[in-house]
């Protein structure tokens, strides 16, 4: 379907967000099931439960302009998706396996991130400030989330791998 205008363009993008939170969904369980640090693990399923909230904060957003979250498929992040589960499939050694869960985590986050945020400055142009209040809280969740990752990898996880 073609996009006409700037609003169809926002639209578009709240479809895109709304496929990568829902396929990230899906994945973060396998993660979880993957890690085996306990605390990567109560991060995977923090993370997990924070994508279900941002998923359904995302379908509000769209209900207001009567349109499903389904129509699009956001295929970098069907792509980092499956890099990571072949770089689970290649790590065989636990603490390995938890920082290369990291580093691919790490780099789902910053893809969040941006999407994030072109979304926001999406809805700020067309002056939609409730839904860039939105948006924002999304960012700003997708940020900690990074920085607790970091934290995680740079205090326990990567040690342990470097030590293996």
């Amino acid at each position: 379907m073609p996009i006409r205008n700037f609003r169809e363009m926002y639209i578009a993008e709240l479809q895109e967000l709304a496929s990568m939170e829902s396929q990230l969904g899906n994945a973060l369980r396998r993660m979880s099931q993957a890690a085996s640090h306990p605390s990567l693990k109560a991060a995977l399923d923090n993370h997990q439960r924070e994508t279900v909230k941002q998923s359904h904060r995302l379908e509000e957003i769209l209900k207001n302009y009567g349109v499903s979250s389904r129509q699009h498929t956001d295929q970098a992040m069907e792509a980092l998706v499956k890099e990571t589960e072949k770089m689970m499939k290649m790590l065989s050694e636990d603490n390995l396996r938890d920082a290369g869960l990291i580093a691919s985590m790490q780099k789902i986050k910053h893809y969040e991130i941006a999407a994030y945020g072109t979304a926001a400055a999406l809805a700020g142009q067309l002056d939609i400030r409730e839904d860039q209040r939105q948006l924002h809280e999304s960012l700003e969740e997708e940020r900690q989330a990074d920085k607790a990752l970091s934290d995680l990898a740079k205090s326990e996880i990567n040690q342990d791998a470097v030590a293996a």
